[in-house]
C-alpha cells in the first residue's frame, strides 16, 4: 500500500564541469558547499548513481520536513559517499556504511570533504547487508533517526539480506529515506516488498531519470 501525491523534479546539475587531468573527480555544490567526489572504475560502489543526487538534492531543498540537525543518521550502501557527505554539512551525525572493497574510496571522499567543517565528524564503517547486525550495531547501543539507501537495488543477489537490514535498523521512529532509479522488474518487486512490511509513501519523482523517492516507516501494531 503506497501513499502520496509525490512532486515531480528533476535532477538539477550541481556538478561543476572541470577542466581536469583526473577524470575520476566530479564536483557538486550542495548546501553553499563544493563537494569534490573521486569516483573508482573498479566498483559499482564507487560511482555517484542518480538516487543519491536525487536524495542529496531533496534533504537540501526539504530542510524544515527532514530536519538532519544532530539527528543519527545511517547511510546503507554509501558508495562514494555524496549522499553521507551532504547529510553531514546539514548537522547530522553520519555513520557511512558500504562492503569492505568500498570503504577506503569512501573514507578518501567524506574525510577530504569535511575535514574542515565545523559540524559532527562522519563515521565509516563496514556493513554487508543481513552479516553480523547484531554484533556489529547492537539494538541496544544504536538507534539511528534517519536511515538512507540510494540506488542499492538493481540487478544483484543481495535484495533479501538489503530488505532484513532494513528491516533490522527500522525501529519506531527512525525514517527511512529510499531513492531508486526503476529500471527493472526486479526493482518494483522489491518495492512491493517494501510496501508489505512499512508505511511507504512517494515522495518525489524524477521521470527524467527514471528515480523515485521514497519514504518508509515502521507500522505501528
Amino acid at each position: 500500500s503506497l501513499t502520496g501525491s509525490p512532486v515531480t523534479l528533476k535532477i538539477l546539475q550541481n556538478w561543476v564541469p572541470r577542466v581536469s587531468h583526473y577524470f575520476d573527480k566530479e564536483h557538486y555544490t550542495y548546501v553553499g558547499h563544493q563537494i569534490v567526489i573521486q569516483e573508482s572504475i573498479e566498483h559499482f560502489g564507487a560511482v555517484v548513481w542518480p538516487g543519491a543526487l536525487a536524495l542529496s538534492q531533496y534533504l537540501e531543498t526539504n530542510q524544515e520536513q527532514f530536519n538532519l540537525k544532530d539527528k543519527k543518521v545511517l547511510e546503507i550502501g554509501a558508495g562514494t559517499g555524496l549522499l553521507s557527505i551532504v547529510a553531514c554539512i546539514l548537522g547530522a551525525h553520519v555513520t557511512a556504511t558500504d562492503l569492505p572493497e568500498v570503504l577506503e574510496n569512501l573514507s578518501y571522499n567524506i574525510s577530504r570533504n569535511t575535514q574542515n567543517l565545523n559540524m559532527h565528524k562522519p563515521e565509516v564503517r563496514k556493513l554487508v547487508w543481513g552479516e553480523g547486525l547484531n554484533e556489529d550495531f547492537p539494538v541496544s547501543t544504536f538507534h539511528y533517526d534517519f536511515i538512507l539507501a540510494t540506488d542499492v537495488v538493481y540487478h544483484h543477489g543481495a535484495l533479501d539480506p538489503l530488505l532484513a537490514t532494513m528491516v533490522y535498523f527500522c525501529k519506531p521512529g527512525t525514517v527511512l529515506l529510499w531513492a531508486n532509479k526503476f529500471r527493472f522488474s526486479t526493482d518494483y518487486e522489491f518495492l512491493e516488498k517494501v510496501c508489505n512490511i512499512f508505511n511507504t509513501t512517494i515522495l518525489a519523482e524524477f521521470p527524467e531519470s527514471n528515480v523515485k523517492l521514497l519514504k518508509a516507516t515502521v507500522r505501528k501494531n
